[in-house]
This record gives C-alpha cells, sequence and structure tokens, in this order.
C-alpha cells in the first residue's frame, strides 16, 4: 500500500542517501516521522536548513564553523605552535573530546587518492604549507585513518614537511589499520595523541 504514496517514497529515497542508512532504516525513520506533530516536523526541517545556510568553513583550518574563524582558532589559549591535521571535520570533534590536545587544527577535507584523481592540490595541502610558515610551527601531527589513502597521505606529508625543518609526528598506536578516528573512543584518542611519535 505504501509503495504506491509518492511523498512516502520519495522521503524513504531520501533518507537512503544518508551514509549507513539502508531501506529498511530509512522506511521506519519515515513512519517515525509520520507519527509526529506537524509542529515537530516544522522545526526538523527548519533546523536542517538554518545548519546548510549557517555553517561553513574556518578560513584558517578549514573546521566547520559558523563564523569566518573556528572555536579553536579563536581560542587565545591554544599552542599555536602546533597543528593537528585531520582529513575532516568530524575528526576534530573526536580528538578534541578526548581533551589531550591543546593546539591548532587543520582540516584536509579528504586524502590523497590517484583512484579518484584526488592529488595535494585538491585537498588544502598549500593551504596547510602557508599556514605552518606563517605561524612558524613546531610540530605538526598527522591524524589520519590508518588505511591505504591515510597512509599514503601521511608518507607524502611526511617527506614535504621535513625538509621544512618542521617536527612530524603520528598517532600512537591504539587505531586498528583500516579503523575509522571518528568511531574511536576517547580513551583510545587521547593515549593515541599523548603517546604520538616522531616520523
Amino acid at each position: 500500500m505504501t509503495a504506491q504514496i509518492k511523498s512516502i517514497e520519495n522521503l524513504i529515497n531520501e533518507f537512503r542517501k544518508l551514509p549507513g542508512i539502508g531501506p529498511k532504516s530509512a522506511r521506519r525513520i519515515v513512519f517515525y516521522l509520520l507519527k509526529q506533530s506537524e509542529k515537530d516536523i516544522s522545526e526538523f526541517a527548519d533546523a536542517l536548513v538554518d545548519m546548510k545556510l549557517k555553517v561553513k568553513f574556518c578560513k584558517n583550518c578549514y573546521n566547520l564553523s559558523e563564523e569566518d574563524e573556528c572555536l579553536v582558532c579563536k581560542d587565545g589559549s591554544r599552542s599555536i605552535d602546533i597543528i593537528c591535521i585531520v582529513e575532516k571535520a568530524s575528526d576534530v570533534l573526536v580528538i578534541e573530546g578526548a581533551g589531550e590536545y591543546k593546539g591548532l587544527y587543520h582540516v584536509l577535507g579528504g586524502l590523497l587518492s590517484p583512484i579518484e584523481n584526488i592529488g595535494p592540490d585538491e585537498l588544502k595541502i598549500p593551504q596547510l604549507l602557508a599556514r605552518i610558515n606563517k605561524l612558524n610551527t613546531a610540530e605538526v601531527i598527522i591524524a589520519v585513518n590508518p588505511t591505504v589513502e591515510g597512509d599514503s597521505t601521511a608518507t607524502y606529508l611526511n617527506k614535504i614537511l621535513k625538509s621544512s625543518g618542521v617536527k612530524v609526528t603520528k598517532l600512537a598506536s591504539g587505531l586498528p589499520v583500516g579503523g575509522d578516528i571518528e568511531y574511536a573512543d576517547q580513551v583510545t584518542i587521547g593515549r593515541a595523541i599523548s603517546g604520538r611519535r616522531e616520523m
């Protein structure tokens, strides 16, 4: 019966586009939403639109922000001589949640991937190099996922940063190979940050 209701099918198909949401989960979410009040649905829709309109990238580190600078870059108590390089903005949230790191960040916006034609210029690597020079950075922590693309990106960054004289470290063990920083617990991330080692 519901297969013939186009508005329901359209919404199910939209939820299926989200990561980790299959057809059954999408259907379950839609039927849950059908039970909600018009006010709740309106607030949900408004929150989605509000997020899309207000959230942008920090002009310094490319973290997410509602202003030109993110909260980390605006925080005067942060150490400016150390930068933690991450793949995506959600990694910043995970590392911040561990409470161990007090430096700055730089979000690459992805990882090197020749198969997908993603090279250094498609990422925020040129901006990283300019920022390191501007801030006279002493140490860079490479905190990318231990995958083939992550390892390739780390190796590339290590090579270009070593020649500039900056100390290059990476997260300590604790993150499994093929794992994702986003899904690591705070204790593991905290230990990985505090036990980082030079590359």
